[in-house]
């Protein structure tokens, strides 16, 4: 991005939160620097680790370069809505003028294009929301189940308006949209859980938003060996029923709706068990064909107070990791 740039002509400010993965990191920024002319943009990267701050360090590289221009600020406090909230609310104050703000994943890669096709595609449809692709790269070989697996699915194969994103690691937002919430922006109720991007699109299909899916606007987001294993897709599954379930609290509080949320809870069990012969007659694999049963299973045992909490187990694995290597006999 040329050093002329001013923040009244930033058109765009990408959002990058982050913990405890720079060498994903600067791929993802180093794709970034090397997006098509043609949109005045600026970066946020929100360190979230504020021990280490391995994150920072590479994000002040790039800054301190001229490749990026922007912010990196730290977020002290953990969880996944906290880092994302930071973000937001420092690409609204520091770029006024930014009219799009988008969010990318610190182990994703934008290609040559993304910006350009993400930042059109809300100007020609018009929408005040849009999303693309988020195409899986597999660190090792993939089975043919974790391929199969609706969990590493794409999403849509063509452009088109769509009610609602399900995740924020591909999207654009304008600027009318976070005018029209409180911050924080994602509930931070989903902050360990996640699901706090689904919750928030949803809001916003509640208000009238309109959303646009544009299938040129691809990002690659790399998938470590331990995320193909089976015991961590079915965990996956079992914490999408219970963010679904929170979501359907959340937005049903009252006596009467809660009443309706545990009939719906009841019939999600032999409904899944439908979906899960649907399933298997399509892929003959075992690991998709559990997928729907997972989620139901997360929203039954969700509503007796087990609700997982991925992003916080993450966090506690890599400190418990960090304790063993420096005392092995532990």
């Amino acid at each position: 991005m040329s050093g002329s740039q001013t923040e009244s002509n930033v058109a765009a400010v990408v959002c990058v939160p982050t913990f405890r993965r720079p060498t994903h990191l600067e791929k993802t920024l180093a794709s970034l620097a090397h997006q098509a002319e043609g949109v005045n943009f600026a970066v946020v990267v929100v360190e979230n680790d504020s021990e280490r701050r391995e994150g920072k360090v590479v994000a002040d590289a790039f800054l301190k370069s001229g490749a990026l221009r922007g912010v990196c600020v730290v977020e002290p406090q953990r969880g996944n809505c906290r880092a994302i909230n930071r973000a937001f609310e420092t690409a609204l104050d520091s770029f006024p003028s930014a009219e799009f703000i988008l969010m990318i994943d610190d182990d994703e890669i934008a290609s040559p294009l993304w910006l350009l096709e993400m930042v059109g595609g809300a100007r020609q449809s018009g929408a005040d929301i849009v999303g693309g692709p988020v195409v899986r790269s597999f660190e090792t070989a993939p089975d043919r189940a974790a391929t199969l697996h609706p969990v590493f699915d794409p999403g849509l194969s063509f452009s088109r308006f769509i009610p609602s994103l399900l995740g924020s690691g591909n999207c654009l937002l304008r600027r009318h949209v976070f005018e029209s919430f409180e911050a924080p922006y994602f509930d931070l109720r989903f902050n360990f859980l996640g699901g706090g991007d689904m919750d928030f699109f949803k809001r916003c299909r509640l208000k009238g938003f309109t959303t646009y899916w544009s299938n040129d606007a691809i990002v690659t987001e790399s998938v470590p060996a331990q995320r193909m294993k089976a015991r961590w897709i079915l965990r996956r599954g079992l914490a999408i029923g219970a963010i679904n379930y929170q979501i359907d609290c959340k937005r049903h509080p009252s006596r009467l709706g809660r009443s309706l949320i545990f009939i719906k809870n009841f019939l999600t069990l032999p409904l899944s068990a439908l979906r899960a012969v649907s399933m298997f007659q399509r892929t003959r694999c075992l690991l998709p064909t559990l997928h729907p049963i997972c989620v139901a299973t997360g929203r039954n045992l969700a509503a007796f107070g087990f609700s997982p909490s991925p992003y916080k187990q993450a966090k506690q694995t890599e400190l418990d990791a960090e304790r063993l290597t420096a005392h092995p006999s532990m």
